[in-house]
């Protein structure tokens, strides 16, 4: 019998007690889902144990059969849901059951929070689906009790623990008794929730969530779900609803799947595939370990939720099952990285999905960006990882442009390029607004030349392995070499009516006097600051910019480098500073340099300015603040006549 001075009192981690209290209020109209959320961790249970019973047969012995049993007791107003499954130890109560997610949880309970602001239903909405991108599905049981209560014993194991909570900030686990292995969840219900006593609702609920489960789910001595695989039906004996809520299972996940493939092939290997795509990101898309969600059965037997090389990495957002029946039942875990016929599902599996993604992007063209804008980034990670699937990637790939609204293909871009264009421009930078702000644009947009805003960090590193598409090359717009000269001018851009038609734009310009001499002042004065001072092709608006030199890092590129302490040092390397010699200030300046011979200190105040003018539009600091305010004040001091 437990004595009370076996029970040991432990603190939820700290934001477990907030979750609870947001989870029990804001997923109202949806209470039974807690009962498919425990039951999928039941069916989970019973699967991982199957799988170390491969090598462990001992573990199930005396009982191999697996399920999962539901008892209800009206008196003590409790729903219990037992499994014979793998089981839990102390450790396991501890670290599962006291955590959230393992990381992220105060980023995770602010997001539901929200700000007060928002609508009841808005907020329960999200709720729902962070819920799920968390896996915190077991804690949906508060919704419903005011008491839980695990009693569990790991398999192969003689002891047995019982791990209660109200869910108000503090849990106890104490020495129990279980007969056998497995876990009983007992639910205490609220005094409003009496409905889930009532055995034709928890047949409802079983059999509208729960039917595809694979393993008995009990009531008494009734079978409540189909008990049968569902990748192993027929298509057209699965409904949507049915394919939906094995998501839900599969994937632990409250958003609906955008897609849904679900096929068997037969050959030289043979394998049954069930596949989703979800609708909302997974919490761990960007998770370092990168890690896959495909379960990988043989023959039904669940071997894996994380088989390395099932998938290619940049496709870990795809959850689902696959079931093969040429591996071996006793394959460990390691051997199957570099297993060929793993390797030959992987292959078939990638070209589906592409097969897939490529019907809709051709058939339901909006429908498909709302995937793009969901898994892009992770998707082109594959430009610089997978060389054979790069150019289905490329085709599928939407970008952002400098000339109109949405989102463009590659094969868009290029039936739109100018006459004398021989390269795919683009530019990079931490978002839109920032990409179009930036004075490199302004030659292109002049002679209405297409640029493609890169504004993920993963664009600056597949752009150089990959370097050309339908044999045109990617140009950065902020390298000096990105010659606007060949291009043919666009008569339309930019020019308002009745505007002067002479009016000079990128690559024709005219010589301003006493250019060359300001050039020469500016180099003398800035010295090692800038690796050149040149004249600009592109800018029309904007005095200078700053632009990587070719064979450089692209500005972009290193300041991210930086910041992930790639590089070393803390400045960015020398740029050149292009200047504009049709700029009115310019053109005052190179007067200036002119007049005096080039050997007016208002010159090297002018330089720097400018420099550090160019410096602030690329995010950069001014190179010294107080030389910066003091040569602001000079030039000030003397007025526009300068």
């Amino acid at each position: 019998m437990t004595t009370a001075t076996t029970v040991e009192k432990h603190a939820f981690q700290a934001e477990v007690g907030k979750l609870l209290d947001i989870v029990a209020h804001s997923l109202y109209s949806q209470k039974e889902i807690f009962l498919r959320e425990l039951i999928s961790n039941a069916s989970d249970a019973c699967d991982k144990l199957r799988y170390r019973a491969l090598t462990e047969p001992k573990l199930i012995e005396g009982d191999p059969g697996f399920r999962i049993t539901l008892s209800i007791d009206k008196k003590a107003s409790t729903l219990t849901v037992s499994d014979n499954g793998v089981g839990m130890d102390k450790d396991d109560l501890t670290g599962i059951l006291g955590t959230i997610a393992r990381s992220g949880t105060q980023a995770f309970v602010e997001s539901l929070s929200g700000d007060g602001k928002k609508s009841k239903d808005k907020a329960r909405k999200e709720a729902i689906s962070l819920i799920g991108q968390f896996g915190v599905g077991f804690y949906s049981a508060f919704m419903v009790a005011d008491r839980v209560e695990v009693v569990t014993r790991k398999a192969g194991t003689d002891t047995a623990f019982k791990w209660a909570s109200d869910g108000k900030g503090e849990f106890t686990i104490e020495d129990a008794g279980r007969d056998a292995r497995g876990t009983d969840v007992v639910v205490h219900l609220k005094p409003g929730e009496k409905e889930y006593l009532d055995p034709e609702r928890i047949r409802h609920i079983v059999r509208t969530y729960s039917d595809h489960i694979g393993i008995p789910v009990q009531l008494a001595d009734e079978t409540l779900n189909s008990a049968s695989a569902i990748w192993t039906r027929d298509k057209k004996d699965v409904t949507p609803e049915q394919y939906k809520e094995f998501y839900h299972h599969a994937a632990h996940a409250f958003d609906d799947p955008w897609m849904t493939i679900h096929n068997r092939v037969e050959g030289v290997v043979s394998y049954t595939n069930l596949l989703f795509i979800p609708s909302m990101r997974p919490f761990d898309l960007f998770h370092p370990d990168r890690a896959g969600h495909v379960k990988l059965y043989v023959k039904r037997v669940f071997i894996t939720d994380n088989c390395e090389g099932l998938l290619p990495p940049y496709l870990r957002f795809v959850k689902g099952v696959v079931d093969s029946e040429d591996l071996a039942l006793n394959v460990s875990r390691e051997m199957m990285q570099h297993n060929p016929v793993v390797t030959k599902i992987s292959q078939g599996l990638t070209k589906r999905i592409f097969g897939e993604l490529k019907k809709s992007a051709d058939k339901t063209p909006d429908d498909y960006l709302k995937f793009w804008e969901t898994f892009g980034p992770v998707m082109k990670e594959g430009l610089y990882e997978d060389i054979g699937n790069r150019e289905r990637i490329l085709e599928l790939a939407r970008f952002r442009s400098s000339e109109r609204p949405g989102w463009i293909s590659l094969a868009d871009y290029i039936a739109a390029m100018k006459e004398g264009q021989e390269a795919v421009f683009y530019i990079a930078a931490e978002d839109p607004d920032a990409a179009l702000a930036s004075p490199q644009l302004e030659g292109f947009k002049a002679k209405g030349v297409e640029v493609l805003l890169m504004t993920d960090p993963v664009d600056e590193f597949w752009l150089s392995h990959v370097g050309a598409f339908d044999g045109k090359p990617f140009k950065s717009a902020t390298r000096g070499g990105a010659d606007l000269s060949r291009i043919a001018k666009d008569t339309d851009a930019g020019q308002a009516d009745g505007e002067d038609k002479d009016k000079r734009t990128a690559g024709d310009k005219a010589e301003t006097p006493g250019l060359d001499r300001l050039l020469a002042a500016f180099k003398v004065a800035l010295g090692d600051k800038v690796k050149d001072v040149r004249p600009s092709e592109r800018l029309t608006d904007s005095p200078v910019c700053l632009v990587a030199d070719e064979g450089d890092l692209d500005i972009n590129l290193e300041r991210l480098l930086k910041q992930h302490k790639q590089l070393g040092g803390h400045e960015l390397s020398p740029r050149i500073l292009e200047i504009n010699p049709d700029h009115v200030l310019i053109g005052k300046l190179a007067r200036l340099a002119e007049e005096k011979n080039a050997k007016d200190p208002a010159l090297d105040d002018a330089a720097f300015l400018l420099l550090d003018q160019a410096r602030i539009l690329e995010g950069e600091p001014v190179l010294d603040p107080q030389a910066f305010c003091r040569r602001l004040a000079a030039l000030m001091a003397r007025g526009p006549a300068t």
